[in-house]
């Protein structure tokens, strides 16, 4: 497996720039850090690149794909419900390891994060518009920490690798919070807790 793997620590712009190349090909899929696990993405209205993805990972086509955002009040724009629990818990805890399960005005539901991660937020500002992103591990294997786990683990190679160092030990994914419904369901308990995401009136934890 051959990749380009640029270090986003040393090599910033270049990392920056070599990224939007790769994301404004058809089937760009990129390889990077975030502040829980290493993860892949792709431009959100690039269908190919979706499938390169699920090809990657693995994936079963019902599980959908959430977004990453630089900015949760823009997906308004996309027509995203932002309002009760949805705008409270993203004007409490975004940017931060939260995806926030949302209503759209055509009935349906959108996942968002907004990622603190520095090279991830420079790289959707850049670029303007939203990625649908997903962790950079074969489908149920445990999360990537390391650039190496995670080429290691996909079933092929993404168009760009960002290198950005070791995640913590003992990191954990986003918390994952249903809030199409009232009150909201925690679908995976990940780097916030209970306490944290809501201090008065702790949510449902699920099964």
């Amino acid at each position: 497996m051959t990749v380009r793997i640029l270090d986003c620590r040393t090599q910033f712009e270049e990392a920056l720039t070599a990224a939007l190349e790769t994301l404004s090909r058809p089937g760009g899929v990129v390889a990077l850090p975030t502040e829980t696990v290493y993860g892949l993405v792709a431009r959100a209205d690039d269908a190919r690149a979706i499938d390169r993805i699920y090809e990657l990972k693995v994936r079963e086509r019902r599980k959908p794909l959430a977004w990453f955002v630089a900015d949760w009040r823009q997906l308004a724009g996309y027509g995203v419900r932002l309002d009760g629990w949805v705008e409270r818990l993203a004007a409490r805890h975004c940017p931060g390891p939260l995806t926030v399960i949302a209503p759209t005005m055509a009935g349906g539901t959108l996942g968002f994060r907004v990622p603190a991660h520095r090279f991830v937020l420079a790289l959707l500002n850049r670029l303007g518009e939203p990625l649908v992103n997903t962790s950079a591990n074969h489908s149920g294997d445990p999360n990537a920490l390391t650039l190496r786990e995670a080429l290691a683990g996909l079933c092929g190679a993404p168009g760009l690798a960002v290198e950005g160092g070791p995640i913590a030990p003992g990191a954990l994914a986003s918390t994952v919070v249903d809030c199409t419904v009232d009150p909201p369901w925690i679908l995976r308990q990940g780097a916030l807790t209970l306490p944290e995401l809501n201090p008065e009136a702790p949510l449902t934890p699920g099964d």
